[in-house]
């Protein structure tokens, strides 16, 4: 989506040049004659950058200024001057102002300064995210266990938390990798820095090296305006690259310059940019069986793995599931705002009974959505059985069934399915899944698949 700009000048030739010179180079553009004119329409039209001239009938330009940034602090303002006007252009770039524009105007230097502002929004956008994100340090009681193996972990963050090494997380999805990660940046002596998160399968090639790198303008269609990665965005902090396992081999060669140079070029830039940002990455795939199958680069997995932290799934370390269940009750119960403090006896029974496939993050959210069906302070194996059916099934279905998670899946539906009658729609309506979902469950039913 290209940016928005509002226009407020007096003068209808001037208004007129920045419409047409603006909407030429791909932004969306809006006018206005006046203060009072304009004030609506940043409500309304929302835009990121507000171009005003200083004097205007009525309210002037340095008023629409300090009524902007009063309560619209992210939208960024530029003033138009005359010469006579640099005393009135300094004052209002103490107030806030992003930049000024001189007259006569300079299409050149409306094109620069449109750019810098913008690119000066994003950037102060993102750090913000990301002060907002690191504004409560990642303290070590927040990862919960009293396991051998988690012992060890905790006491390599300590180690880890006191140099800068390369650190490669292993574990299943769902274990806590990224916290771990958080740990090891929140208690270093450069906590005060970004910790910033990639998550590696979310975004194409592409936009993925565009993230970590950043680019340049019109380094693709939509680059608009130049772009900061997140190695620069870093700083001396910490950059986490979840599931490194799923870059391309194209990207694994530019993050082995990476770690090897500390050094990198923007999509589409010339420029060659250095990084101190420490890189912690984490992976759910065996590295070692990509590798002999040539999908992921022996060398930098290497450059990676300088130390390894493996984190043991949750069905390995079922002694820490009732602190678990203590500790995330706690959070869950801020965060709902209910008094929800405990669960049964039975209950804990259920939970320390289910292998738990997706580690504690499942957990998290199968105690999350009995919290919301719970009437009273304790959750008990009912509230599981209505929150998380499947859940229950499998503590049922004992040791003489198939254990896999997809014959559990598919014998509960067969259940709610035989409970109304065949009909699919009205059962996957119960589950509350999608039509096609259910398809794809019964796919190794026959018998079920006939049914409507």
């Amino acid at each position: 989506m290209s940016a928005r700009i509002l226009v407020v000048d007096d003068d209808a030739s001037i208004r007129e040049t920045f419409e047409q010179h603006l909407a030429a180079s791909g932004f969306e553009v809006r006018t206005a004659q006046s203060a009072e004119e304009a004030l609506p329409l940043l409500g309304t039209f929302e835009p990121a950058l507000v171009i005003t001239d200083l004097r205007l009938p009525g309210m002037d330009g340095l008023d629409l200024l300090e009524r902007i940034k009063t309560s619209l602090d992210e939208v960024e303002v530029v003033l138009i001057t005359a010469h006579d006007d640099m005393k009135s252009a300094v004052g209002a770039m103490r107030k806030g102002a992003a930049d000024y524009l001189v007259k006569p105007l300079d299409l050149d230097q409306i094109d620069l300064t449109v750019q810098r502002s913008l690119k000066e929004r994003a950037l102060r956008r993102r750090m913000r995210r990301l002060a907002d994100t690191a504004a409560e340090p990642f303290a070590l009681d927040r990862l919960v266990g009293r396991d051998p193996r988690m012992i060890d972990i905790y006491k390599l963050i300590g180690v880890l938390a006191g140099n800068r090494a390369t650190v490669l997380i292993r574990g299943e999805t769902g274990s806590g990798k990224e916290g771990i990660a958080r740990a090891i940046h929140y208690n270093s002596p450069l906590a005060a820095e970004p910790f910033i998160a990639v998550n590696c399968t979310a975004l194409t090639e592409t936009l993925l090296e565009s993230e970590l790198f950043g680019h340049v303008r019109g380094a693709f269609t939509g680059a608009v305006a130049n772009r900061q990665g997140c190695f620069e965005l870093a700083g001396a902090g910490t950059i986490f690259l979840d599931e490194i396992g799923d870059t391309s081999p194209a990207l694994q060669a530019k993050l082995l310059r990476v770690l090897e140079t500390r050094e990198f070029y923007p999509v589409g830039g010339e420029r060659l940019h250095r990084t101190e940002a420490r890189v912690v990455a984490a992976t759910h795939r065996p590295l070692e069986e990509l590798i002999r199958s040539g999908r992921f680069r022996e060398d930098l997995y290497f450059r990676l793995n300088v130390v390894e932290v493996t984190v043991p799934p949750l069905r390995e370390r079922v002694r820490d599931i009732p602190l678990l269940v203590e500790h995330l009750l706690e959070r869950i119960a801020h965060e709902l705002h209910r008094d929800v403090r405990g669960v049964t006896d039975e209950a804990v029974h259920v939970l320390c009974a289910y292998p738990w496939p997706g580690n504690v993050r499942e957990l998290e959210n199968a105690l999350t959505r009995a919290a919301v069906l719970a009437r009273g302070p304790v959750i008990g194996a009912e509230h599981l059985a209505l929150s998380a059916p499947i859940l229950t099934a499998k503590v049922e279905a004992g040791g003489d069934h198939d254990d896999s998670l997809s014959a559990v899946v598919r014998g509960h539906v067969l259940k709610v399915l035989n409970g109304t009658g065949g009909n699919k729609r009205h059962a996957a309506r119960i589950l509350g899944i999608s039509r096609p979902r259910l398809d794809r469950i019964l796919a190794d039913d026959p018998a079920a698949t006939e049914r409507d």
